[in-house]
């Protein structure tokens, strides 16, 4: 995704909020009035804008959501210095529809999903920090620190890596989708959850810092604009946990499917994490479309490369990895 450098501070976002400060009310737990559909509407798209990334994501609103579509697939660097790599690669989505409810409702439970929570103002998806599966209600007030994907070096330096799904998707805070932000700032949105409220960085919109204790389970906390609001942070859970809005159905909010064997129609075999972690992990990316992750393991080199092939949205890959005992495998892998 490339960064819009026509894009500057138009100061939309700012406008759109300051206007309606003075009619924002506390939260009192459920539906949230304090703006109505068009202007969140219009503020989901400006959070898009003047970050700097329209050229590559669009926004639509429809049905009472607000549609922001990518192919989840930054343009930092990515992937680069991990250790505790699962053996998979990103490649860029067919097509990503984040949806975002523009007349959110608080709930009183929160709500936990093995994928997914929201999506940064890049496009890319953002998931909740740990990398075992789906949390229980009870697991959200302990810090699990064996699927901590931030403390077992499972990350890049940009906060992401890439799951089963193939996909690229940050787990913590997106440091280096936030320093090429042209409007970043305490005031910026960084990203929008599944239930409709929007993401910031880890002070207040106001620049003032977040407390201990300021922050509920979900980490989040009330919004005198959008009613409620999200947070990064330095200290576990780092970002969006679960969602404290309400969802339609859990089940239709986006995933990306892996990639599939375009001779068998099967999916790829998943990456199984080399013991121990690896050594001098590298991914670069060539301008015709390849790419290369390199790495070495017990001190033998290992990679998997790719590029497009003549189908669409279809890759040939080369592919040498521990998951494979070594071995060279070949194949085209197709969205």
């Amino acid at each position: 995704m490339k960064q819009n450098s026509t894009v500057e501070k138009t100061g939309v976002l700012a406008f759109l909020l300051g206007s309606v400060t003075a009619l924002a009310a506390p939260v009192q737990g459920h539906e949230d009035h304090t703006l109505d559909v068009k202007t969140r509407c219009d503020a989901v798209k400006a959070s898009v804008a003047e970050a700097g990334f329209s050229d590559q994501v669009t926004v639509t609103c429809k049905d009472g959501k607000a549609i922001i579509s990518s192919d989840t697939y930054p343009d930092h660097e990515l992937m680069t210095g991990i250790v505790g790599t699962n053996e998979q690669v990103p490649v860029p989505a067919k097509k990503y529809d984040a949806p975002i409810p523009l007349a959110p409702v608080l709930s009183e439970t929160p709500q936990t999903r093995d994928a997914a929570l929201g999506v940064a103002v890049n496009g890319v998806p953002i998931f909740d920090y740990t990398g075992g599966g789906e949390m229980t209600e009870e697991d959200l007030y302990h810090h699990q620190t064996r699927h901590d994907t931030y403390q077992t070096q499972q990350l890049d330096a940009c906060g992401g890596h890439a799951g089963r799904g193939d996909d690229y998707h940050y787990h913590i805070k997106p440091v280096c989708m936030i320093a090429q932000m042209a409007n970043a700032g305490d005031d910026a949105i960084i990203g929008w959850a599944f239930d409709g409220f929007p993401i910031y960085g880890d002070n207040n919109p106001d620049g003032t810092p977040v407390v201990e204790g300021m922050l509920d389970v979900c980490n989040g906390q009330s919004d005198e604009v959008f009613g409620y609001r999200y947070h990064t942070s330095e200290d576990a859970p780092y970002i969006v946990q679960c969602l404290m809005g309400e969802v339609e159905d859990l089940r239709d909010l986006p995933r990306t499917a892996p990639i599939t064997n375009a001779a068998t129609g099967r999916g790829a075999e998943p990456g199984r994490p080399p013991a121990g972690g690896v050594e001098n992990l590298i991914f670069t990316q060539e301008e015709d479309g390849r790419r290369s992750m390199d790495y070495s393991y017990k001190g033998e080199d290992y990679y998997i490369r790719y590029r497009p092939s003549d189908a669409e949205d279809c890759y040939l890959f080369e592919t040498k990895t521990v998951t494979n005992g070594g071995k060279i495998r070949t194949g085209e892998f197709c969205r």
